[in-house]
């Protein structure tokens, strides 16, 4: 009896010291960052560039299910003499959050998103420089991913994540607010490449 009782209080301390980083009332802050740039050396071959930092913060509204917001800027550059040249957007990302944990240190967690971009879009000739605004963007999507969190400290999750479903409408519109023809284009992508997981960092507190 006295080995059965001690085994229900480890148990118990087990299940609830799994909600240390993740318990109701906490907050989570983190963030995506990346750079691209390609280049060809083939004849008349285009330049291309692509700058993008969403910071993240998400509020734990009970135990394990946090939900938050990203607010960020994009950029991205195409050396073409074409309407969706250049581009300059800010972000809003809208999320919530699931964590199932298996002990203190090791949590899945699901994600739901809806990534939004509202930007000012300018030419941009056959030699990379940039003219005049010619219209302004919309980007609204819904992203749908599974992911891993390691806490190798309570305050600390390094996280891996895979794309699961994800779906995103890109429009352009000119000067006179008509959609531009052949500049907008939906995405649509099912599915998880093992192969190429999302490495990030998040805090707790």
């Amino acid at each position: 009896m006295k080995k059965l009782i001690l085994s229900i209080i480890a148990l118990s301390g087990l299940t609830l010291g799994s909600y240390a980083q993740t318990e109701k009332g906490k907050y989570i802050l983190g963030g995506t960052a990346s750079y691209q740039s390609s280049k060809s050396d083939a004849a008349n071959a285009n330049a291309a560039e692509n700058l993008s930092i969403v910071p993240n913060v998400g509020y734990f509204v009970s135990d394990n299910f946090a939900i938050g917001t990203g607010v960020g800027y994009t950029y991205s550059k195409t050396a073409e003499a074409s309407v969706t040249g250049m581009n300059q957007a800010v972000v809003v990302s809208p999320f919530g959050r699931y964590y199932a944990g298996l002990s203190d240190q090791f949590k899945f967690f699901g994600q739901a998103s809806v990534p939004m971009a509202f930007g000012t879009v300018k030419s941009v000739d056959a030699n990379g420089d940039t003219g005049a605004k010619v219209g302004s963007s919309t980007s609204v999507g819904v992203d749908l991913s599974p992911g891993f969190a390691y806490f190798p400290t309570k305050k600390i999750g390094i996280e891996l994540a895979l794309r699961g479903v994800s779906y995103n409408s890109y429009k352009v519109k000119d000067g006179n607010d008509n959609d531009v023809i052949g500049a907008g284009r939906e995405d649509f992508s099912f599915g998880t490449n093992f192969f190429s997981p999302r490495i990030g960092v998040q805090f707790h507190f």
